[in-house]
């Protein structure tokens, strides 16, 4: 078992017909409690029910709620999602709201002294509060794991760069590393040119990338590893890039050889795209099935 702390929003997904609570650090704890991980999440949300319900959906889910803080002002957060035809999502992302507002806490940073691993994205550095707020707690952090997650207008290369530099760990789909390949206006022609150059200019040990119906790569110790991804019928693709994080992240940090850490990954992404919502409970038994299919 290891102690994970994440950091981020934590907000309703709005679809057209429904709401579920959703956000990529949530959804990356959540998988790794599952998972048999001691997880706290640090994120705040509004004084209001659906802030009260997100609280309770954490502890639900077994998930340490003790860091989450409560604004006074601001709401909790939302998002509009939209699916295309093939299951794809696109977000339309309130600002502002509670997690944009996170404040640097005592309790927070106490936490941070005894953990294994501190999980972070780039959405919640938005604004400035919870921007400033991470890097103090970058600081003190022993394994940080950086999940890209762009999401226009809510991020600026300078932001990024500085993320990236910080991190043991970056995760990345195949557009988003190639968009900041390009900030750097280098000539690079393949994706493992591209994860070797940003490992090189940010000084990041591993990276992963993920591909969609293709699977994933990863960068270890110097190596490639590859998975060519599992045949599946999308239901819909909200969470399961944040599922693949959490699985990836739980074997790797249990020592587990990185193609086989990969496979798992790889396979509990593409269950969780084949279902609905972002935090479907997967049976082990399940995820063995597709690995050996």
């Amino acid at each position: 078992m290891k102690n994970i702390i994440c950091f981020g929003e934590v907000l309703w997904d709005v679809f057209p017909e429904h709401k579920k609570i959703g956000g990529a650090p949530l959804n990356v704890a959540i998988r790794l409690q599952s998972l048999g991980n001691k997880v706290a999440i640090i994120s705040r949300v509004g004084n209001d029910e659906d802030g009260n319900e997100i609280i309770d959906f954490i502890q639900q889910n077994k998930v340490n709620s003790m860091l989450v803080q409560e604004d006074a002002v601001l709401e909790t957060g939302k998002v509009k999602v939209t699916l295309d035809p093939t299951g794809s999502a696109s977000y339309d992302i309130k600002f502002p709201t509670a997690w944009d507002n996170i404040q640097l806490t005592d309790k927070a940073k106490t936490a941070l002294q005894t953990t294994d691993a501190f999980v972070f994205g780039s959405l919640a550095s938005r604004d400035i509060t919870s921007r400033n707020t991470l890097y103090e707690l970058l600081k003190l952090a022993p394994y940080k794991i950086f999940d890209v997650n762009l999401r226009k207008p809510h991020y600026s290369a300078d932001v990024l760069n500085h993320l990236m530099c910080e991190a043991d760990f970056i995760k990345f789909n195949d557009e988003e590393l190639l968009e900041i390949a390009q900030n750097y206006e280098v000539n690079i022609e393949t994706l493992e040119e591209c994860v070797q150059f940003i490992a090189q200019k940010t000084n990041t040990k591993s990276i992963c990338v993920t591909k969609g119906s293709k699977g994933a790569m990863l960068y270890f110790n110097n190596e490639f590893y590859n998975n060519p991804g599992y045949k599946i019928k999308v239901v819909d693709t909200v969470g399961a890039g944040d599922s693949f994080l959490a699985s990836l992240i739980d074997q790797l940090l249990k020592d587990t050889h990185p193609q086989r850490a990969l496979d798992f990954a790889c396979a509990v992404g593409a269950l969780v795209a084949s279902r609905e919502g972002a935090n479907p409970k997967l049976k082990e038994q399940t995820i063995e099935n597709l690995i050996n299919s």
